[in-house]
């Protein structure tokens, strides 16, 4: 809680659009060659705080990890709590009756939920549009797969800002960004970061 809170003072009072969610692509950049392998496998967690082992993972544990090690946010208890108060609000893609706190937040679908319920999503739109550290971005993979990653403070040679992501072989940093058709650009404002605290409180 205390933590939080310092977080939001230090944001209220800063250039939030800069390059202060560099917290954010730090505690992704740590995960490369920690998580090495992609591994999808339902598992119970512990809850709040829960996570498979930190060797293996999908793409959201990137985003999740990234929040709980950067920012002390949780997006384990935050989608359960969110999705506890309006289940209808969520895609029904998994045919769940009910809220599962072991893999609703590891669903990208659930998370761009939550992330647009917190007044984070921007625009998806053919026009140029700035890409800051920290921000969330979710594609469409072909065949249909959903995926997600973070954009990292370094960029490519052409200036495009590199992704922290695991598509399948770990963990990585790789020019992705406009490989594949994007379904969703979130940005973790003061406010949205208020939300999220509201709902892990």
């Amino acid at each position: 809680m205390i933590r939080i809170t310092l977080l939001l003072s230090f944001l209220a009072t800063s250039a939030f659009a800069a390059s202060e969610p560099s917290r954010l692509t730090i505690a992704a950049r740590e995960q490369v060659g920690v998580t090495v392998t992609y591994d999808p496998a339902y598992a119970a967690l512990a809850f709040p705080g829960g996570d498979v082992p930190r060797d293996r993972g999908v793409c959201t544990d990137v985003v999740i990890r990234a929040l709980r090690d950067g920012w002390g946010i949780d997006l384990q208890l935050a989608v359960n709590r969110d999705m506890t108060a309006d289940f209808a609000a969520y895609p029904t893609t998994w045919g769940l009756t009910a809220p599962d706190r072991n893999i609703d937040h590891r669903r990208v679908g659930n998370l761009a939920t939550l992330f647009t319920r917190i007044g984070a999503a921007l625009p998806v739109t053919d026009e140029p549009t700035p890409f800051l550290p920290g921000d969330i971005v979710t594609w469409t993979l072909p065949g249909g797969p959903a995926h997600i990653g973070l954009i990292s403070d370094r960029h490519a040679g052409d200036g495009t800002p590199l992704v922290l992501h695991n598509i399948g072989g770990g963990a990585q940093e790789e020019d992705i960004l406009f490989a594949y058709p994007m379904s969703g650009h979130f940005r973790l404002s003061v406010a949205a970061i208020a939300a999220l605290q509201s709902l892990t409180e």
